[in-house]
């Protein structure tokens, strides 16, 4: 059994990715700082796979601590990065914050790797690599335009990164993971998206609306140059996105790639736009939203979506589910975690 050191694996895509692995016969062992986050998906990841895993409460800004962790698991034969601050206004407002968690956490990852042997990382980068592109869809060559967010900066800054490292560390093979917007639950409604901080992600703000706990969503901008004026994105399932992580290690442990660090976008393909994804949950959950218009949100892109016929092609990943299922979990887990019952 290959052991997967998981990195964020409280958070939401981590949480999900631990499942999937999980599911193809991975022994997975967990570090999370709780910044954003807490224990209970860990329970939600037990009733669903039925295996408790090793977890470390971790700052992996911390060297020290970071490295008793390979200490402790010499036989980690993989890491899944995803540990990072991912708010794109907040990093608008204290990016020396992000940049000094997002950056330092991965060099601390990096050089435990080299240190201890490990071989293969997966890193959750992003579609905000790309900038305000004007190049659809988006694919890997795509060239990137300036970062529009603190937040995308690190993760551009986090890519060449770990392409500079591989150019001197042919012994670790690396994948970087853009993906686009990730958003649903696990079918369980056993996890979901819950982050411990107000949520700025268009589709928990809509569950929230929709379930009471918030007033109202706001569209943050109705006059850009799109199809009705909101922007737009590409939405994947959660349990998409998981699985092309799982997909994305054993490639590389079956010794498939051709280069030191390669790249993949992870999307549908399609744009929908933020009203859209309000009409389509309106449609799955039947229930009429409260939303206003309101104006555009500093850093934010006005439209990306992804070419993913790379890891089509490469990873063997397809992804399977649609805007309504990503509305219809979502909304499963929102009135779980609630507890309401209608």
């Amino acid at each position: 059994m290959n052991k997967v050191l998981v990195t964020g694996g409280c958070g939401y895509i981590g949480s999900h990715t631990i499942v999937d692995l999980i599911d193809h016969g991975f022994e997975v062992v967990c570090v999370d700082s709780l910044v954003n986050s807490d224990l209970k998906p860990l329970e939600g990841i037990k009733a669903i796979t039925g295996k408790s895993i090793s977890h470390y409460t971790l700052d992996l800004c911390d060297k020290e601590g970071t490295q008793k962790i390979f200490e402790e698991h010499p036989d980690i034969s993989g890491v899944i990065h995803f540990a990072a601050l991912k708010r794109v206004g907040e990093s608008v407002n204290k990016p020396l914050w992000y940049y000094n968690n997002n950056l330092n956490s991965l060099l601390n990852i990096l050089d435990c790797m080299k240190t201890f042997g490990v071989k293969h990382f997966i890193f959750s980068s992003s579609c905000s690599v790309y900038g305000n592109t004007n190049v659809l869809p988006v694919t890997e060559d795509t060239p990137m335009e300036p970062a529009e967010s603190p937040y995308a900066a690190t993760k551009q800054i986090g890519e060449m990164i770990i392409q500079d490292f591989s150019k001197v560390n042919p012994a670790v093979q690396s994948i970087l993971l853009r993906y686009f917007n990730p958003a649903g639950a696990h079918e369980s409604a056993l996890i979901g998206e819950s982050s411990t901080n107000k949520s700025t992600n268009l589709v928990p703000v809509i569950t929230e609306t929709a379930v009471g706990h918030r007033e109202k969503t706001v569209v943050f901008g109705t006059d850009y140059d799109t199809r009705d004026g909101s922007c737009i994105r590409d939405y994947i399932h959660v349990m998409d996105i998981a699985n092309a992580h799982t997909k994305a290690l054993q490639y590389l442990m079956g010794n498939k790639n051709n280069e030191n660090c390669e790249v993949y976008n992870l999307g549908i393909g399609e744009g929908v736009t933020v009203l859209e994804a309000i009409h389509a949950f309106e449609k799955v959950s039947g229930l009429k939203l409260n939303y206003e218009l309101g104006p555009r949100r500093a850093g934010d892109v006005v439209s990306i979506y992804a070419n993913y016929k790379k890891a089509a092609d490469q990873l063997g990943w397809d992804p399977e589910k649609s805007i309504d299922d990503i509305m219809r979990t979502a909304w499963a887990w929102e009135q779980k975690r609630s507890a309401v019952v209608r």
